[in-house]
């Protein structure tokens, strides 16, 4: 088995051993698994447990102080699964695979989804903030009302550079990044045979309630062919608007080894949107990353 994983682009962490140290922990588990849609579903499990990282554990909250988390798997034999929106789940990446191998569908989202986890045996009900998160919440001045009301809240906080946890906007808030600036976990994986995709994240900071962003799409955050498959992260919207995990595994197909495939995937996507993304691939020969934020932490494993 053969697996990269990534833990999100974004900026530079202050400490970015300990973070280090769990996104090789997640490239071993997957490694050690019998399959690849095993692998890239025990590795994302370990990201999302982990409270460094935006998703599972320590993921966004949304304008109604809701984390929802989302996720989604593919394989090279086109299998896809889904979930979206999803309340009190931490391992959405687990509610994923359950409906590539459960259902007819591509994609669940809500309530229903939660309720589909539960049935399957993901746990739900999981209190998903962390202390960390849950001071930057009770500080935000949360708003109340219809959903055109919290637009006018989120208008300077959502949509801000996912490279500078720092950054405030016109009215000294936080931006819209991710924090700790850091936005959705991936990994992919193949056993010389067969590739697998998974990416999980727990949105963006002060998105509207309800938002889903690029992850559980198809072809924008994960996507698989028998060329090679990738998982994104960044800029959700615009990762969305230019299919940018369908564009990396392009240019496999046209002939491109997995390095050259994700350079040209996100310099593509930087001249096309000025928004700052990363992305990882596997194809038949080997590994390949790349991203145009500060930074963006990865690990490989191989067995």
């Amino acid at each position: 088995m053969r697996i990269i994983v990534h833990g999100g682009a974004g900026g530079v962490p202050d400490e970015p051993a300990p973070r280090q140290a769990v996104c090789d922990e997640a490239a071993t588990r997957g490694a050690d698994q019998p399959d690849p849609i095993s692998a890239v579903e025990a590795a994302v499990r370990h990201l999302e447990s982990d409270r460094r990282f935006n998703a599972g554990v320590g993921g966004a909250v949304q304008s109604d102080g809701v984390v929802r988390t989302d996720a989604g798997v593919m394989t090279s034999d086109r299998e896809v699964g889904a979930a979206s929106g999803m309340a009190g789940v931490e391992h959405a990446v687990s509610v994923a695979r359950a409906v590539l191998e459960e259902t007819p569908h591509v994609l669940l989202a809500g309530e229903p989804a939660v309720n589909f986890a539960a049935d399957v045996g993901v746990e739900t009900g999981v209190d998903l903030f962390t202390d960390e998160t849950r001071e930057r919440w009770e500080d935000a001045d949360a708003p109340t009302g219809s959903p055109t009301e919290h637009l006018a809240w989120l208008a300077d906080r959502f949509g801000g550079s996912t490279s500078d946890p720092t950054a405030k906007a016109s009215d000294g808030h936080l931006s819209s990044s991710d924090l700790p600036g850091y936005d959705t976990v991936g990994a992919v994986a193949t056993d010389g045979e067969t590739f697998a995709s998974a990416t999980s994240t727990g949105g963006r900071w002060f998105a509207l309630a309800g938002r889903v962003g690029d992850v559980p799409q198809v072809g924008s955050g994960f996507y698989a062919s028998p060329a090679g498959a990738a998982s994104t992260t960044g800029a959700g919207e615009d990762i969305a608007r230019v299919t940018l995990a369908r564009r990396a595994v392009r240019h496999l197909e046209r002939g491109c080894d997995a390095q050259t495939a994700a350079d040209l995937a996100i310099e593509e996507f930087g001249e096309l949107t000025g928004s700052d993304a990363g992305v990882i691939l596997l194809d038949d020969d080997g590994f390949g990353s790349a991203f145009n934020s500060d930074g963006m932490q990865t690990s490989t494993a191989e067995r």
